[in-house]
């Protein structure tokens, strides 16, 4: 049997593959597809498409945009005001429009206090305004207000209107599935789960280290490697480490695929999930590509 090492190199080296192709997708689009006038179709392609620029506004700060459509992009800054990207801009919309059954940019909600919410590492962009407006607390994984979601306390389960995760699973040591069934405890019989991943269209979710036991990452001669010993003493030795930017533990432990996820969301006990790949231009949100893309998952 190879070593970890080199069996981690090739599918390390496969997955920046994927990455790139994925970042330059995102970043430049469709080159031949439509650009649309929201001020003719605010939902959909417009009867008279644009090959210029769309205007959009903000739905965290209210700022007023333009922006070629083909390259607006998950991550990519696209709002002059706040410098959200598009999939922050996507989770507050998500939020209203799952909790309160409508499309409206936050500054223009009304508050409402008897709504809880709970974020996982939050970014202020959209944490920020949905504090503002509803019960909402953010917490994180590594300072205060702390939580752990593979090992939530009980006190907080079943309080919960929506919770909102996005891009956090992916860095949760296995098995995952501890945190999809304590998101799933969070929740209130109503409640939803707003949730996004990087994942592509294959069968089944890579897990990058399967056997993560007793581990821990540590710098070497300017590389980052990761140590462990599995559950029956065997030691391993990861390097090609992947890492993503933002607060607490970044490190990415897998690459789910979307099936995966559906699989992950029945066995917690969700009733249903939808994938949330629709387009609202007024906000400019634009998903041209099938994969990481939002997600939400219904209680009941």
């Amino acid at each position: 049997m190879p070593p970890p090492t080199a069996t981690a190199r090739p599918l390390a080296s496969m997955l920046a593959r994927f990455r790139l192709w994925r970042a330059r997708r995102n970043q430049f689009g469709n080159r031949f597809g439509n650009h649309y006038d929201v001020e003719t179709d605010d939902k959909g392609p417009a009867t008279n498409v644009s090959l210029h620029d769309i205007k959009f506004r903000c739905n965290l700060c209210g700022s007023h945009n333009s922006a070629v459509l083909a390259r607006l992009s998950r991550e990519a800054p696209s709002c002059r005001g706040c410098g959200s990207n598009m999939r922050f801009r996507a989770m507050a919309h998500l939020v209203v429009r799952e909790v309160l059954g409508r499309d409206q940019s936050m500054p223009d909600v009304m508050r409402s206090r008897e709504i809880k919410g709970l974020g996982l590492s939050d970014v202020a962009s959209y944490a920020v305004p949905l504090a503002d407006k509803f019960d909402y607390e953010n917490t994180w994984y590594h300072m205060a207000p702390q939580l752990d979601i593979a090992n939530v306390p009980p006190e907080r389960f079943g309080r919960y209107d929506f919770v909102v995760a996005s891009d956090v699973f992916e860095h949760v040591a296995p098995p995952v599935s501890r945190a999809f069934a304590n998101a799933r405890k969070l929740l209130k019989p109503s409640g939803k789960f707003i949730f996004t991943v990087p994942f592509s269209l294959a069968a089944d979710t890579v897990e990058h280290f399967p056997d993560l036991y007793d581990w821990s990452v540590h710098e070497r001669n300017g590389m980052w490697q990761l140590d462990n010993i599995t559950v029956n003493g065997v030691r391993q030795t990861f390097d090609d480490l992947i890492f993503h930017g933002g607060p607490g533990t970044t490190l990415e432990m897998r690459l789910f695929s979307r099936a995966a996820l559906e699989r992950e969301f029945a066995r917690a006990g969700f009733a249903r999930v939808r994938v949330a790949d629709e387009s609202y231009l007024p906000f400019g949100i634009h998903w041209p590509e099938q994969f990481s893309v939002p997600m939400v998952a219904y209680a009941s």
